[in-house]
């Protein structure tokens, strides 16, 4: 369990949402907002966060829609407690189940959802030197293959449903691979720094049973200018909008 003393407060979406986090381990930056701000969600559904962490990315989905019933699964017994202690604090639903997405309970595995989302470690373990921190290590760069985590996906949506995943682009590949067969109508959308610079990261959706054709859609830039000119926030209008006002991020046409 985390000491108190290693442990931040951290504000999002412009103050709506507190979120405790450990010092020095897996700290939430912007992208898990723009993974729940990415998922259409509607009041009444069901969602599940695989790999929730401290619960930001479920408790940012929950504070932009109401009425959502929310589940995460998280692996490591201090950051579930976190993510439990964070939805309580803001008076946010999330029920937090400690497992491993490769094993789940019983209860789970009976279940689905009409969402799914995910934002699988970005590493792969035998290409990167290893975080000092163990809990850091596991959100990096675990061991359970990208593989299992669309499988997982998969698994629990229920027909109709649909996953959102944030992940590395240089690692697009391999999702698409796992995605075969298992779901359609796949939509991707690059995020790059700035305008005219590559993708460091995408954002994935896809249906199960989903029959529409494959779309690569135009990049997002996530900062506006050519560069960084000057102190202060010069997140583009829309990102802005996401991280500040708790706004939904569209999804541009092909």
């Amino acid at each position: 369990m985390f000491a108190p003393c290693d442990l931040t407060r951290d504000r999002f979406l412009g103050g709506r949402l507190a979120l405790w986090q450990p010092k020095s381990g897996y700290r939430a930056g912007i992208d898990p907002v723009l993974l729940a701000a990415a998922v259409p969600a509607r009041a009444g559904q069901r969602i599940l966060d695989l790999g929730c962490g401290v619960g930001a990315a479920a408790l940012c989905l929950s504070a932009r829609v109401a009425g959502l019933h929310l589940t995460g699964v998280e692996l490591q017994p201090d950051y579930a407690a976190l993510a439990r202690r964070n939805a309580a604090e803001n008076d946010l639903p999330l029920d937090v189940v400690e497992a491993d997405l490769a094993d789940l309970p019983a209860g789970l595995r009976q279940a689905s959802f009409a969402h799914v989302i995910a934002n699988p470690p970005y590493f792969q373990q035998d290409r990167r030197t290893a975080a000092a921190d163990t809990g850091r290590e596991t959100a990096l760069a675990g061991d359970t293959p990208l593989t299992v985590w669309i499988d997982c996906a998969a698994r629990r949506l229920e027909p109709g449903g649909r996953l959102t995943m944030i992940q590395r682009a240089e690692r697009l590949p391999e999702m698409l691979s796992a995605l075969n067969g298992r779901l359609g109508s796949v939509r991707v959308l690059p995020l790059a720094p700035r305008a005219g610079r590559p993708a460091k990261l995408i954002l994935l959706s896809a249906i199960k049973g989903g029959r529409a054709a494959f779309r690569l859609l135009p990049p997002l830039a996530l900062h506006s200018g050519a560069a960084h000119l000057r102190d202060g926030d010069d997140h583009a209008p829309e990102i802005s909008a996401v991280l500040r006002e708790a706004a939904q991020l569209s999804w541009p046409e092909a």
